[in-house]
């Protein structure tokens, strides 16, 4: 069974940094891709960045692009998303996914953390 626990959310101003981790169970080496996405209020879905499991490809999505990176520790199993330059526009819950043949399509994800909030004061 397969269980995606996201953590490292909270409370931060706008220029702060924060980095959130995914920790996942499960055959993560017979996955493609796992990645990032998040949610506002009042809004869908929108994809943030994501990593290819065999190759290591990153994607990013244009409004965080530079500011953000995703990154991976094998031993741990653990997904991370290290922010920074952080933005009141960036305030949303942050979801972890995984196992996607489609890194940038929230569609093609299998399984999804619960989230973990972010919050980003002017």
């Amino acid at each position: 069974q397969v269980h995606l626990v996201e953590s490292g959310g909270g409370l931060v101003q706008a220029g702060d940094s924060l980095r959130l981790s995914c920790a996942a169970s499960g055959r993560t080496s017979a996955w493609y891709a796992m990645g990032w996405f998040r949610q506002a209020p009042g809004k869908e879905r929108e994809f943030v960045a994501a990593l290819t499991w065999t190759d290591s490809n990153t994607y990013y999505a244009d409004s965080i692009k530079g500011r953000f990176a995703i990154s991976r520790d094998d031993a741990k199993n653990t997904v991370y998303l290290q922010m920074n330059s952080l933005k009141p526009e960036d305030t949303a819950v942050y979801y972890c996914a995984a196992d996607s043949n489609d890194p940038l399509n929230a569609d093609w994800y299998a399984y999804w953390g619960q989230g973990t909030q972010v919050t980003v004061s002017p």
